[in-house]
């Protein structure tokens, strides 16, 4: 299991992870960090990292309330991509009927089977790596291609995402990011599912939360001429998530708003005020994509691309003052707490594999939670049993 003591946000500052990962960052291909934040009026610090032969996506994003904080999150999420497409494991070549009859756990994860791929057969000989079960502290197996991220591949049976890739001084570290990531993408699938109703009713005044960062950020998108809407996502696992979404005033009146326009952001975390946090700056730093035209994996049709008329629904919702006792668990609870809710509802296994090597002073993560919601994406199921029991669909 876990170590509770050492599973915190982060075991060195910003800018000390920068300096320790920094000497690094040449012999992983990520040849230059840039600061982007003048390129909106928002002033939001936002930078990005550069890795030019990316086997994912060559520009790698960060955000934060301060340039340290966000040139420290776009450099570790450049380097997690990169551990990601050559992950430092080792790898055992083998069957499903083979680790049964050895008495090995294993996962096949159907759920991420990609689209136009088919499930292997019970004799079929395939990369396997091990991760760890984080509630029964077991050792599990899962297909390598499950957990890595490389686009060059000709033909990948699974779906290739940084879903639960997460990175850290430390694994534990990475782990508590990987794992609030997955909670965050459940939460959000369930939210996108339930009704307009429910959706415009979650809407919060995000000063309901106490925190001068986030009035400080709420006046710098006002100042910016911006209208910003926060919702509480919440699911019945607890972890406080938030979704957020802002964009130019003039988008309320538009005749014919583009999609670009509106920009969303989420975030999920035990402590309440960091998910909020985490959403608004994510989506200020989505907002930095599209005037940037850094990411290489956004094309031109996107800035043509029509508004849903849904989506400037929710921007004119009047936000209800909301209270802290509308979170429906108590904040700050540690990861253990969080392990044991998800263990109660029935939600395991959640298993993450270490990526990395023990020697780099850094360490890469994958968090894989099978019974849980994914993220929109290339796979041959795009629902699982919790979004389908409790989706509208229209």
């Amino acid at each position: 299991m876990l170590n509770e003591a050492r599973w915190s946000d982060r075991a060195c500052s910003p800018a000390e992870t920068f300096d320790r990962v920094s000497a690094c960052l040449p012999g992983f291909g990520i040849t230059r960090v840039a600061r982007h934040t003048g390129l909106d009026r928002i002033g939001v610090p936002v930078w990005c990292a550069y890795t030019p032969n990316a086997k994912s996506i060559v520009v790698a994003q960060g955000k934060g309330l301060t340039d340290d904080e966000a040139r420290t999150s776009a450099a570790m999420e450049a380097l997690e991509r990169v551990v990601a497409s050559r992950p430092h494991c080792d790898v055992t070549r083998t069957s499903c009927r083979a680790l049964r009859n050895a008495g090995k756990q294993f996962d096949d994860l159907p759920g991420l089977i990609a689209v136009g791929q088919t499930k292997f057969g019970d004799e079929d000989v395939i990369p396997w790596v091990v991760g760890r079960d984080l509630i029964s502290g077991d050792s599990i197996y899962v297909p390598l291609e499950a957990v890595t991220l490389d686009r060059t591949l000709g033909s990948c049976r699974y779906w290739q995402s940084s879903d639960g890739l997460a990175s850290g001084n430390t694994v534990d570290e990475a782990i508590f990011h990987g794992l609030n990531e997955r909670i965050e993408r459940d939460a959000y699938v369930l939210w996108q599912v339930s009704s307009a109703k429910a959706r415009k009713s979650s809407c919060v005044d995000p000063g309901f939360i106490g925190c001068n960062n986030v009035s400080s950020l709420i006046a710098r998108i006002e100042t910016a001429g911006l209208v910003l809407r926060v919702f509480n996502m919440t699911s019945d696992i607890g972890v406080p998530s938030f979704t957020a979404l802002i964009a130019p005033i003039e988008t309320l009146s538009a005749r014919r708003p583009r999609f670009v326009d509106v920009n969303y952001g989420a975030g999920t975390h035990p402590t309440a005020r960091k998910a909020m946090l985490r959403a608004i700056t994510e989506a200020v730093q989505s907002r930095m994509t599209f005037i940037s035209g850094s990411r290489d994996d956004i094309y031109p049709s996107a800035y043509g691309r029509p508004l849903a008329e849904e989506t400037r629904d929710l921007l004119l919702v009047d936000p209800k003052h909301a209270h802290r006792d509308k979170l429906k668990h108590p904040e700050g609870r540690g990861s253990g707490a969080i392990i044991d809710v998800l263990r109660h509802m029935g939600l395991g296994p959640v298993i993450a594999v270490s990526l990395g090597n023990p020697a780099w002073p850094f360490a890469v993560a994958k968090v894989l939670a099978p019974r849980l919601e994914n993220p929109e994406g290339g796979r041959a199921q795009r629902y699982g049993p919790r979004a389908l029991s409790k989706g509208s669909f229209g």
